[in-house]
This record gives structure tokens, C-alpha cells and sequence, in this order.
């Protein structure tokens, strides 16, 4: 019984979900004819060359933010919390968290 309660829940998101793309769809085909109607193709290839070059910047933030975590917190708290445990009579386990806040602290000050 259940079961079919949750079966039901996940239709319902699904659907839901279809609905949404549905209507995100529908705004990008009216802005493509907004663009069309008033600037005309010429207009369609500049918004589309605007629309990638967001894209690409924002795509390369987030290549950025990737590296600066690995760079910054996810190396050094590794090595950190490895050579604590050699050192220190606490096991990796137990000093890994506190490497990964101070490393996410080091990342959050150093922006």
C-alpha cells in the first residue's frame, strides 16, 4: 500500500516536471519570435552569440570554483589530515573533518 502511495507521488513530480519544461519551452519559442519580429535574423544570430558567451562565462566560473576547491581544500585537507594521523594519536577519520573546515575556512577568506 505503501508503495503505490510513493508510485503515485513520483507521477505526480514527474508530471509536474513535463509541465515545466513544457512552459520554459513555450517562453523560449516567444522570445525567439519576439527577436525575430523586431530585429529580424541578423538579431536571432547576435541574441544566440550573446546568449553563448553567457554561457561560456559562466561555464568557466565554475571551472574556476572547481579547481579553487580541489586547490584549496580538498588536497590540502587530504595531506593535512594524513600527516595528522602519522603524527598525532587520532586516526584519519577522526582528523579529516576538522582538516576540511579549516582548509573550507582558508577557501572562504582567501575568496
Amino acid at each position: 500500500m505503501n508503495s503505490t502511495g510513493s508510485l503515485s507521488k513520483f507521477e505526480q513530480i514527474i508530471d509536474k516536471v513535463e509541465a515545466d519544461i513544457d512552459s520554459v519551452s513555450g517562453a523560449v519559442a516567444s522570445v525567439k519570435g519576439i527577436i525575430l519580429e523586431q530585429f529580424g535574423p541578423n538579431g536571432l544570430i547576435a541574441a544566440y552569440i550573446a546568449v553563448a558567451a553567457l554561457l561560456l562565462l559562466v561555464l568557466w566560473r565554475l571551472t574556476k570554483v572547481t579547481f579553487s576547491t580541489l586547490k584549496y581544500l580538498v588536497l590540502p585537507a587530504l595531506v593535512l589530515a594524513v600527516l595528522g594521523s602519522f603524527v598525532l594519536p587520532y586516526s584519519f577519520v577522526v582528523l579529516l573533518p576538522i582538516t576540511v573546515t579549516g582548509c573550507s575556512l582558508l577557501l572562504l577568506f582567501k575568496g
